[in-house]
């Protein structure tokens, strides 16, 4: 995942782009940069955060920006960017939200026509650049941007920063959020609205599926009309999203807390002492959950420190395996002979659960009941760079009902008796789940309950991850 900010003032901007991307933390532990104008020029800063904070790497910096009143930030996981690049119809730097799944293929179409790339990521192609370099194929930005979407297979969500404005343009089915705010200065567009309070602007709107606006300190002014076919990633909800942020109208949050209560109505069987959320965000679907049960919330997981990056992020096993100890830390106040009901945002690899139930156990805990506040991951993401990896059987879903089939040969028919909650082949895997984790009871959320839960009309959500359910041209 990655989340940018961008800017247009009637005075300096620079501060306002910092701590606005800053404010996106959550969404990237790799990559960061910034870039802006002033007087014409150009100025870009890009730093690894995988071994600091975006603060600490780019505040000493701000002075070279000078006064700028234009300008770009983004963090990432995966590519350096901002891509800034020169061509027939002027210079511009890039930010990109996207995972692009034909990279492969319009490389080659590009260096067929005898373009060359000067960035890479990890050895590989950056994406924001290849974007960069195919926006300069067509004769205007507009006309650019739309080339990128016709092209890529994928997603892919743009912020362009210009001489003279910001073009910003949303995936063209929607699936990463774009949001539009303003003061009395000018104008901010975000991946997430709640980085506009604390630096005074207030939400005006969010962009639709294809649409691209061009903002100056003046206005907003649309380019090009949005689409009709809508599909937002669900997981903003269940997991990405920062709990302050609102997307398509309805808050992280609150759907939060309707997910954790809807996994309550269904939970007739059990008694726990009281509920709990493996944080961060666990903690709004475990709250939601304790409400509607009736328990207590409390917490007897602390997170130690938020140095510590994603436990499913990194490629070893070994370091997976490392994050994932070292993340959390048991408080044997509140686990010592406790019923306890977990919520968790999903299980992706399992490596992170397996570690905190082994923890649980050793303090004490009488039971744990593990509740998932999404359904079972079975399809790896095509869109968000969510659940992907260099094995499809990374995911602990996929590598279960591996083993339960005793082939890596399935055909979709087949795992979609395991997405369905009430086949027999996803109760047992459910099954084999809880006793390989030494749960006393595990279940997921059910599709059409989280679905309720957002609030949007399943037609405008993704649930790929899920149901192999998206749109693709």
């Amino acid at each position: 995942m990655s989340g940018f900010f961008g800017c247009v003032s009637r005075i300096e901007c620079v501060n306002d782009v910092f701590y606005g991307t800053d404010y996106h933390s959550h969404l990237g532990t790799k990559r960061a940069g910034m870039a802006f104008v002033e007087n014409g020029l150009f100025k870009r800063s890009i730093h690894s955060l995988e071994d600091g904070y975006f603060r600490n790497k780019f505040e000493a910096e701000l002075p070279k920006f000078g006064e700028a009143n234009m300008g770009v930030g983004v963090i990432s996981d995966k590519e350096a960017q901002p891509i800034t690049i020169t061509s027939h119809i002027g210079r511009y730097a890039v930010a990109t939200v996207a995972r692009i799944d034909n990279i492969d293929e319009l490389t080659q179409e590009l260096l067929d026509k005898k373009h060359h790339f000067a960035e890479l990521s990890d050895s590989s192609i950056n994406a924001s650049e290849l974007v960069a370099i195919l926006i300069g194929q067509a004769n205007s930005i507009k006309e650019g941007i739309q080339l990128v979407f016709k092209k890529i297979k994928g997603s892919c969500s743009i912020l362009v920063l210009t001489d003279h404005a910001i073009y910003a343009a949303r995936d063209k089915f929607g699936r990463t959020p774009i949001s539009i705010g303003k003061n009395e200065k000018g104008y901010v567009c975000a991946s997430e609205s709640s980085s506009f309070d604390n630096l005074g602007y207030n939400f005006v709107r969010d962009l639709g599926p294809g649409e691209i606006v061009r903002m100056t300190a003046d206005g907003i002014h649309q380019v090009a009309a949005p689409g009709k076919r809508k599909q937002i990633c669900s997981f903003l909800w269940v997991y990405y999203g920062y709990p302050s942020a609102w997307y398509e109208g309805i808050n992280v949050e609150d759907c939060r807390y309707r997910c954790g209560a809807a996994m309550a109505r269904r939970d007739k069987d059990i008694e726990p002492d009281f509920a709990a959320g493996i944080p961060d965000s666990g903690v709004g679907h475990a709250v939601g959950y304790a409400n509607e049960k009736g328990i207590p919330y409390k917490r007897p997981f602390v997170k130690y420190t938020p140095t510590w990056p994603r436990s499913f992020m990194p490629q070893n096993q070994k370091m997976r395996d490392l994050v994932a100890k070292m993340k959390l830390l048991p408080n044997s106040r509140f686990t010592q002979d406790q019923k306890i009901v977990f919520m968790d945002d999903s299980i992706v690899r399992g490596t992170q659960l397996k570690d905190n139930v082994v923890k649980l156990l050793d303090a004490g805990v009488k039971e744990v009941h593990m509740r998932i506040a999404c359904p079972p991951l079975i399809y790896p993401c095509r869109f968000l760079n969510f659940s992907t990896s260099r094995s499809t059987y990374d995911l602990y879903a996929r590598r279960v009902i591996r083993d339960m089939e005793g082939t890596d040969n399935i055909p979709d028919e087949v795992f979609q008796e395991y997405a369905n909650p009430d086949s027999d082949k996803h109760k047992e895997m459910v099954n084999i789940m809880c006793r390989h984790l030494q749960l006393t009871s595990l279940k997921f959320q059910r599709l059409d309950d989280l679905v309720e839960a957002i609030g949007l009309p399943k037609e405008d959500l993704c649930t790929h991850c899920w149901d192999n359910s998206s749109y693709d041209e």
